[in-house]
């Protein structure tokens, strides 16, 4: 299943934009997969999933230490245990060194290695919940770009690029915020590096994990490839879609038929002036064209072209930036105070052009839904049942999706589905919701390697008063 294999011979752009139908049938909605309920059996791929509630992929900076398994079980378990029927682990780099988003990330690239992580998947299984595994390198996004302590203990780490970084990275660069060393792809080396994630997809795989999830946003590669901000290459690649057909070929011929699910921007959330982007209208074309080459799942989102608040809207997090234990952990992450205070109020501003805003995907993932044959995940603030429940569809209006994420609620409450799953959302003003006040203070510090866990007393004494009126208790059926 890992062996070499010959490299498949290369499309013109033509050829990788107009898919031939024939090899990749459409239509391939299971029958009961317009079936509303959150309860109800979800199939990708060929794995079925116990029900329709995810946790979607987050930072678990868990590292890659003997006790790597250990911390994932501790990290994720508790949500299989208490019924939901898939999990995502968070952005596994494919390669041995480079790529890493953030500090403390556990790759996928070491047989060896990944094979010791054979006691998650066991984990997550004996509770009847599927796991997939996110692949992801970083870029232009990478931790040699941003994280000055991390430079200077890697100084011949490279970012790869799609092309030379857009002007407003490099104007960073020249004003000392950003380290920009950036190796542009050639042709031949994008090859190797979806060679590289179907290796670590072949790891995973067999390591017993259920399926592969990609990082199509956030300002990773597999977005810089789609986008036309960063993507202004004159080779085949010049089509990033291009690039998800070769990486969809890599994990088929070297992890066989594991699930394949893509994440898939729309950048309608660029700041005013950073242009060409990709559309609404671009994510949906996108979106039908990698159902038609073969992937078993998509999760289509409104992101930046940047990393900002984009990715987690809400309140600006300030107990995080005012936190002692945080403070050196900054400085070394973003080079001195000043660069660290810089950040913080970069990140202000953003909590107010990024206001949290309920199920901001919706939109975007009921085009796509009417589109494409293959199931469609939405995530991004989802908090409560009874909108769980619309989104769906049970309210007889069009579902917008087939199954239903959720992320940092899993911070705060990590046995968060044994309250949603099997809830009655029809008796109150709200029904069950979650305790999540979308105030970030979760994802900062992950910055410095720390956990990402809730920071916030009032949500954590909210949660401490669920625990002792048994909220989390669930009978496994």
């Amino acid at each position: 299943m890992t062996g070499e294999r010959e490299r498949p011979k290369a499309k013109t752009p033509d050829e990788s934009t107009h898919i031939d139908q024939t090899l990749y049938p459409p239509n391939r909605r299971t029958p009961d997969s317009n079936v509303p309920e959150l309860e109800a059996p979800l199939e990708i791929g060929g794995v079925e999933l116990s029900n329709r509630l995810y946790r979607a992929p987050l930072l678990e900076c868990a590292g890659e230490g003997p006790d790597a398994a250990d911390a994932l079980i501790d990290e994720l378990e508790p949500a299989a245990e208490a019924g939901a029927g898939l999990i995502c682990q968070g952005a596994a780099p494919i390669r041995e060194e480079g790529g890493r988003v953030a500090p403390a990330m556990t790759p996928v690239s070491d047989p060896e290695f990944t094979a010791s992580l054979s006691s998650v998947p066991e984990a997550i299984n004996s509770h009847g919940g599927r796991i997939f595994a996110q692949l992801d390198t970083g870029g232009l996004r990478s931790m040699e770009t941003w994280h000055a302590e991390y430079r200077r203990a890697n100084p011949n780490l490279r970012q790869l690029a799609v092309s030379r970084p857009p002007w407003p990275l490099r104007a960073a660069d020249r004003l000392g915020f950003l380290d920009f060393d950036a190796h542009v792809l050639s042709t031949e080396e994008v090859y190797d590096l979806a060679a590289d994630f179907g290796r670590g997809a072949a790891n995973a795989a067999d390591a017993g994990y259920d399926g592969i999830h990609l990082a199509g946003a956030n300002m990773g590669l597999l977005q810089q490839f789609l986008s036309p901000f960063y993507n202004r290459r004159d080779d085949e690649f010049d089509d990033g879609v291009r690039f998800f057909e070769v990486v969809y070929d890599e994990i088929r011929d070297r992890a066989g038929d594991l699930p394949i699910i893509a994440k898939v921007p729309a950048e309608t959330e660029a700041p005013p002036g950073v242009r060409p982007t990709l559309s609404a209208d671009d994510a949906v074309e996108i979106s039908t064209r990698l159902d038609r080459i073969g992937y078993d799942a998509l999760v289509p989102v409104r992101v930046s072209t940047f990393w900002d608040m984009s990715i987690v809207r809400g309140r600006f997090p300030d107990r995080a930036w005012r936190d002692p234990n945080f403070r050196e952990g900054y400085v070394s992450a973003f080079g001195s105070r000043w660069k660290a205070a810089l950040v913080a109020l970069a990140n202000r501003i953003e909590a107010f052009e990024y206001d949290f805003e309920p199920a901001w995907n919706a939109d975007l993932a009921r085009r796509v839904r009417e589109r494409v044959s293959v199931p469609v995940l939405l995530e991004g603030g989802i908090r409560s049942r009874e909108q769980m429940d619309r989104l769906l569809g049970a309210d007889g209006s069009p579902p917008a999706c087939d199954a239903i994420g959720m992320a940092r609620p899993f911070y705060a409450e990590p046995r968060l589905p044994a309250r949603l799953l099997d809830a009655d959302s029809s008796g109150d003003s709200g029904g069950v919701e979650a305790v999540c006040e979308n105030c970030n203070n979760c994802t900062v510090p992950q910055v410095t390697g720390a956990n990402g866990v809730c920071r916030t007393p009032e949500v954590m004494a909210e949660r401490g008063e669920l625990i002792r009126e048994g909220a989390y208790d669930r009978e496994r059926e």
